[in-house]
């Protein structure tokens, strides 16, 4: 899918809201799903690296132009996820010969600064001041077109297009200048000084006094000063002249380049990204390719159709705001999932792309194959019972062909495969030494498969066997249970290989899970995910031998003391414990987490009988306890599962609405932030006090640490799927009832 800035295209399905269906939760809708601004970034490179880029400026028309020191330039070709250019506007031809200085906005019209005069090629081309400033670089305008013009030292201000005062500006140096149309008060900003210049009277008067001054604009209607500085900001009071309290530093980053005021919202260009002040005093962060073409910001000015334009030293960003419900957000995911991320119905990673540039990747093959696409699985599931879309039942269809594959694709009776693909290929593909040769002629599968896909695989084969009312789908699901359970119960609760051992992962067997000490993860874990594994068998195919695998291992092994430890007591193994168990509690796994809440579907939903259940639901909310300053939505969501309404539904929705559009692995930056609260080193690797937002932090799946603040795993190379990360839980809570069809007038 592309889209513009001023237009995106979503394929609307078909929506029918079913406000009774037997198949549908019963909690009460919680979030009323209405619109909201959407950010996304269009990004414009510079062709030329050794022309310096000096401002931007946007008319009435939406005509964007960028000032660069080989004259005018402008933006084209440009759309989300498709980067632009910046090459020579030709647009006026007699504008090339002319050597342009400054450029800006006035009446809502493009101004030039040239060596000789203000100009414009609005109103019919009748505005030409001379200011008699030859090396002018800065100029300011009045609605009458008055203009205020500098070159650092000298002040020349010009009415009716004529030269009518001069000045110089004692002991500093001219950086910029504003008009604050209330008071006819030109506000002129030197390094270390904030004068104002009368347009009526024409003094010019000192009002404050500083140091490291850099940028400035007017704000709060004209009532107030933002100052910015080679190390903060200062806020001033336009009336009494006076500072506002002290300046601030606990910002994203310190050396302010520009400070606009857009829509009622202050932006700060910086040497390290850009920032806009939200209205509880806190930042939106934009750092990095995901935003930004280079992190040195030059100038930023408002942009067409409510967007702000950021120019940075190697090109220009424009970053849009789209009014959208989680809904539209939903439709958007589900195309860039299936357009992209589709691989032999697998829901996959694009790889291999040149800078972010979608068009030049390739479908990767991962360890996770089976897993990723489960939650996708599901997730579509969900949708299809919401929704009755009947694409949503083909996605289902297709995503099981894959998944039933990896159990025919091998030799090994029941035993799941990590992913497949077409034989030739294997020097090119992920871990190359685990793939071996199928017996279908042409294809080649990948061993070694892990307790992850397991849970994953029985999390969806659950959930698609409960929800959905495709008869052979059902029974197919049911049947691929069946299917693996049968496997791990006849080799002794191990995942046996082609080579006849059990993989590095697949073991639940008591001898394994209970030789870990009683605080490092993995007894817990195993123990929680061999009983919802063995649980959802017994219900969906009534065999008794999954029910007595999994109460002889509760009550004669302690599985379910083991599940129901308290988080609190795990951490890392003691210092007798071997050192297999201490290599695996050198520090939380979050994709223990993953593990975990998948296996919570057929824990809590299919215990054999109430008594269980409050003990799992206790177990659920102690592990929901322990990550809620992880604000995952998909651990949120999943923990209403329980009937607990209080699970922090507000984050849940955060988190899908914070979520970037652009889901491109870009380098990303947040160590420096002088605006966060950070923790000493701990066993849960969190290393903030407050999680930021996901378009701000590196692009991760739900096993990842949201707290990892620093990532330059590719820059560009690879866009993950919404599939798992974002279209699971948005579906599941839809499902769930905690959020409501999209609430607008276009449904």
């Amino acid at each position: 899918m592309q889209f513009s800035c001023t237009s995106l295209s979503f394929r609307l399905l078909t929506f029918f809201w079913l406000g009774k269906l037997p198949l549908l939760a019963q909690a009460p809708v919680s979030y009323q799903d209405k619109p909201y601004q959407q950010d996304y970034s269009i990004k414009y490179y510079l062709d030329k690296p050794s022309a310096n880029l000096i401002g931007v400026a946007c008319d009435r028309n939406g005509v964007t132009q960028v000032l660069s020191s080989e004259g005018l330039l402008q933006p084209v070709n440009g759309q989300f996820l498709h980067p632009g250019r910046l090459q020579p506007d030709q647009s006026h031809r007699p504008m090339k010969s002319m050597k342009l200085q400054g450029i800006g906005i006035q009446n809502q019209q493009l101004v030039y600064l040239t060596q000789q005069a203000v100009l414009s090629n609005a109103w019919a081309g009748k505005l030409y001041a001379e200011h008699q400033l030859p090396q002018a670089r800065f100029f300011a305008g009045t609605p009458a077109l008055s203009f205020l013009v500098s070159d650092g030292k000298s002040l020349h201000f010009l009415q009716d297009s004529k030269l009518a005062w001069k000045g110089v500006l004692p002991a500093d140096e001219v950086i910029s200048i504003r008009f604050r149309p209330e008071t006819n008060l030109f506000w002129v900003l030197g390094k270390t000084s904030l004068y104002t210049f009368s347009s009526t009277d024409f003094t010019l008067t000192k009002v404050f006094d500083g140091i490291g001054f850099t940028a400035f604009t007017l704000t709060n209607s004209g009532k107030q000063i933002v100052i910015g500085t080679t190390d903060g900001y200062i806020e001033l009071d336009v009336i009494s002249k006076k500072q506002i309290g002290a300046i601030h530093r606990k910002l994203p980053w310190t050396d302010i380049t520009s400070v606009a005021d857009i829509a009622g919202r202050v932006w700060f260009g910086t040497t390290q990204g850009a920032f806009a002040r939200r209205s509880d005093g806190q930042f939106d962060y934009y750092y990095g390719e995901r935003w930004l073409p280079g992190n040195e910001v030059v100038d930023i000015t408002e942009g067409p159709k409510n967007s702000v334009l950021i120019l940075t030293t190697t090109g220009l960003s424009e970053i849009c705001f789209k009014s959208m419900t989680l809904y539209d957000k939903a439709l958007f995911y589900e195309d860039q999932v299936r357009q992209r991320h589709i691989r032999n119905g697998f829901n996959a990673s694009l790889d291999g792309l040149t800078q972010g540039d979608v068009a030049t990747g390739y479908l990767a093959d991962s360890d996770n194959d089976g897993l990723w696409t489960s939650m996708y699985l599901a997730g579509e599931v969900f949708r299809y019972v919401v929704t009755k879309d009947r694409d949503a039942l083909q996605n289902c269809r297709e995503s099981l062909d894959a998944m039933e594959r990896l159990y025919t694709i091998n030799p090994v009776s029941g035993f799941p495969a990590r992913s497949f693909e077409r034989a030739g290929n294997i020097a090119q593909l992920a871990d190359p030494d685990r793939w071996q040769h199928s017996p279908q002629s042409g294809w080649d599968w990948k061993s070694t498969t892990s307790s992850d896909e397991v849970i994953g695989h029985i999390f969806a084969f659950g959930v698609m066997a409960e929800l959905m009312d495709d008869k052979e789908l059902k029974s197919r699901s049911i049947m691929l249970i069946d299917t693996v359970m049968s496997h791990i119960l006849s080799h002794d609760l191990y995942l046996i290989d082609f080579d006849g051992k059990p993989t590095t992962w697949g073991k639940w067997n008591p001898a394994y899970v209970n030789n870990f000490p009683v605080n490092v993860g993995d007894r817990k874990l195993n123990s929680s995910n061999i009983i919802a594994m063995l649980q959802t068998a017994y219900r969906f195919t009534k065999k008794g031998k999954y029910k007595a695998k999994a109460l002889e291992l509760m009550q004669k092994y302690g599985y379910l003391e083991n599940l129901t430890r308290p988080m609190s007591a795990l951490g890392q193994a003691p210092d007798n414990a071997d050192e297999h168990s201490k290599k695996m509690s050198d520090a939380w796994n979050h994709s223990d987490d993953e593990m975990y809440f998948l296996g919570y579907w057929g824990l809590y939903r299919y215990a054999f009988d109430d008594a269980l259940k409050a003990k799992y639901r206790r177990a659920i909310i102690d592990h929901w306890e322990i990550e809620r300053p992880e604000k995952d939505g998909a651990w949120n969501i999943l923990t209403t599962i329980t009937g607990k309404t209080d699970v922090d539904l507000p984050e849940a929705v955060w988190f899908l609405r914070e979520h970037p559009l652009d889901l491109i692995d870009w380098e990303t930056k947040n160590s420096h932030r002088k605006d966060i609260e950070t923790l000493a080193p701990n066993f849960r690797q969190q290393t903030t006090k407050e999680v930021l937002p996901p378009d701000e932090r590196p692009i991760q799946r739900h096993n990842g640490n949201t707290f990892l603040l620093d990532s330059k795993q590719g820059n560009g190379l690879s866009e993950y799927s919404a599939g798992d990360i974002w279209l699971l839980p948005y579906w599941l809570g839809r499902y769930m009832g905690v959020i409501s069809a999209p609430r607008t007038n276009r449904y």
